[in-house]
């Protein structure tokens, strides 16, 4: 799968740009702040139908103009496709493949797989649960189109029953008959979604174990949990267990949507004990990890993005990480570098197919 053509017009900092890129390695060189990593946003784009970095649309709109679009051309198994997104404000996203309008969106997703390896990763481990059960489910939908389409329905059903809880609250009332209705629907979805991600890091974890073992070069044992709000009971004995509490916070307090990825080193939490290169190390092999289970899954080189990636490692890691995407295991690249002198010698010993492209507010050039 290779990414073969990119345009955008309105885009973040973006007038209008077109880009065509070769098979390998596709570096864009810069100052902080001129636009380097909106293009690997606008690429986040035409695989998520969304950006990695801001939820809402119209945010990515440049300035006050009245919308943005972008155009992809992707190469699969021989076949070119055309990607579309529109966003216009005020209007609903469109989003189109080879002309054609989705219905759904989450028709899209695992299409066209992609992996980002990015500075805000350290969100995984700093941030809060949501961010490492997004990590989780992102890696999933990718490949497994049920799974996507039980935790869109759980997310509704889980607003519905929260916004019940609340108005039982505001109106001093109770009908354990409108919420049964809701719990019904939260257990068969909240189930479904357990089971699958207990089976995917089965799984993926002995990818991820093997990927921190390359990238530290030492014994270091690693460990990823998943921390569930039901333990070894059933769904139902658990959400029924705990309607009191529910009622009394006004939400659901159990449930897939509570749920954990614990990051250990040697059996301590990885937040609190680990160094910043083991920190490093450990966010390195979680997304390589998801780079080997989605191209087992989908049979195919998921798109990889490395965003500002040499500031954020060390020498060794650094150059470890391009040995490895330099192989044929691992097809498309697209990397972001403040120093264009650093990416030349780079590539000048590393030998691989390369196009290097300068940016500059906005403005995009191909250097040599």
């Amino acid at each position: 799968m290779i990414l073969e053509k990119l345009s955008l017009i309105n885009f973040k900092n973006y007038d209008e740009a077109q880009i065509d890129f070769c098979n390998k390695f596709n570096c864009f060189v810069g100052n902080n702040g001129m636009g380097k990593t909106n293009l690997l946003d606008a690429i986040h784009y035409v695989s998520f139908c969304k950006s990695f970095f801001n939820a809402i649309d119209s945010q990515n709109i440049k300035h006050e103009l009245p919308f943005f679009a972008i155009q992809a051309w992707i190469n699969k198994n021989g076949d070119t496709h055309e990607i579309f997104c529109g966003v216009k404000r005020g209007h609903k996203k469109q989003f189109k493949h080879n002309k054609k309008e989705y219905e759904r969106l989450s028709e899209h997703i695992g299409l066209y797989p992609l992996v980002m390896i990015s500075p805000a990763d350290a969100e995984l481990i700093w941030d809060g649960s949501e961010v490492r059960r997004k990590f989780m489910d992102s890696i999933i939908s990718q490949y497994d189109k049920v799974y996507l389409e039980k935790l869109i329905a759980y997310n509704h059903v889980l607003q519905q029953r929260n916004a019940l809880l609340k108005h039982f609250h505001e109106n001093k009332q109770f009908d354990s008959v409108s919420l049964e209705i809701w719990d019904e629907q939260l257990i068969i979805h909240g189930e479904e979604i357990i089971k699958i991600r207990t089976r995917f890091l089965e799984e993926f974890i002995p990818l991820f174990v093997k990927n921190y073992q390359f990238i530290s070069d030492d014994n270091e044992h690693v460990s990823l949990e998943y921390e569930s709000s039901i333990k070894d009971l059933s769904y139902r004995t658990v959400l029924l267990s705990n309607l009191g509490r529910d009622r009394a916070v006004h939400y659901t307090t159990s449930g897939p949507h509570r749920d954990d990825l614990l990051f250990k080193l040697m059996g301590h939490n990885v937040k609190k004990f680990a160094s910043q290169g083991q920190q490093k190390s450990y966010l390195l092999a979680l997304k390589l990890a998801q780079f080997e289970f989605i191209k087992e899954k989908k049979l195919t080189n998921p798109l990889l993005l490395l965003d500002d990636i040499y500031d954020k490692l060390d020498e060794t890691r650094f150059k470890k990480l391009i040995e490895l995407v330099s192989g044929n295991q691992f097809g498309q690249v697209f990397i972001t570098d403040t120093n264009p002198e650093r990416i030349k010698n780079l590539f000048e010993k590393n030998q691989s197919l390369h196009l290097i492209y300068v940016v500059s507010n906005g403005k995009i050039e191909k250097h040599g």
